[in-house]
């Protein structure tokens, strides 16, 4: 794309790929830099199609559903409601006709992200009424990948994080939106944010994920579980 600020980011087709697990592709959107995942399953459909999710569509929908033509996309996910993380799910849902899922008390700022946006960049649009919503305990299924869903509140109030089931495709993975990031967390100086949910949530991912946990973050590199908990500042002060 020639903007910029929504260039977008995938693997090289040279790139070899582990025929046994998945295939990942990025794309970074927005003015932002948000990190929209697209993991594919190796798990073929009836219709010869390898099925897909996709995380946090930010902006750029059509461009997106354009590089994932060759392959289906079952369902969308927006980690939170925030306007970076789901501009792009109305223009995405359109050209693919996937179903969105989030959790409940997003749902408000998401579907008025015009509203609730501190940026108003160019991009900013508002989200669909999403198809399913996504609770604490739920498990999202696509091909073989399997993530459980993890409620974490405090960067927003429905803030989620999708961890890779053991024994799936999607295992060791997990996509954590903006709660946290390679040595740093999510703010909470935003509506609706609360720093001590925020730490309550940290505990929890620092005691529910291994170590080994590849962390998708929703900007700026991917790191993991283990490397955070060792060296995160705001995680080594957390007693877990």
């Amino acid at each position: 794309m020639s903007d910029e600020r929504e260039r977008m980011a995938v693997p090289s087709d040279d790139e070899p790929q582990d025929e046994a697990s998945f295939e990942m592709r990025v794309f970074v959107v927005g003015h932002l830099q948000t990190m929209c995942y697209a993991v594919i399953s190796n798990r073929l459909r009836p219709d010869g199609k390898r099925p897909c999710l996709v995380v946090d569509p930010g902006a750029s929908g059509a461009a997106i559903a354009e590089r994932l033509a060759d392959v289906a996309v079952e369902l969308v996910v927006a980690t939170h409601g925030h306007a970076d993380h789901v501009s792009g799910v109305a223009d995405f849902c359109a050209a693919t006709g996937a179903p969105f899922a989030m959790a409940a008390a997003d749902v408000e700022r998401a579907t008025h992200a015009r509203q609730w946006s501190s940026h108003q960049a160019p991009e900013t649009t508002d989200a669909p009424t999403p198809d399913r919503i996504l609770a604490d305990g739920d498990e999202v299924e696509v091909g073989a990948l399997r993530f459980r869903v993890i409620a974490v509140p405090g960067h927003t109030p429905g803030g989620i994080v999708l961890a890779g089931v053991e024994g799936s495709e999607a295992e060791g993975l997990a996509f954590v939106g903006d709660t946290i990031f390679a040595g740093s967390v999510g703010r909470t100086d935003l509506a609706g944010g609360d720093y001590a949910q925020l730490m309550d949530s940290l505990v929890r991912l620092v005691r529910e994920l291994p170590d080994e946990t590849v962390l998708c973050c929703g900007h700026g590199d991917t790191t993991t579980m283990g490397h955070e908990r060792q060296t995160n500042p705001f995680l080594l002060g957390l007693g877990c």
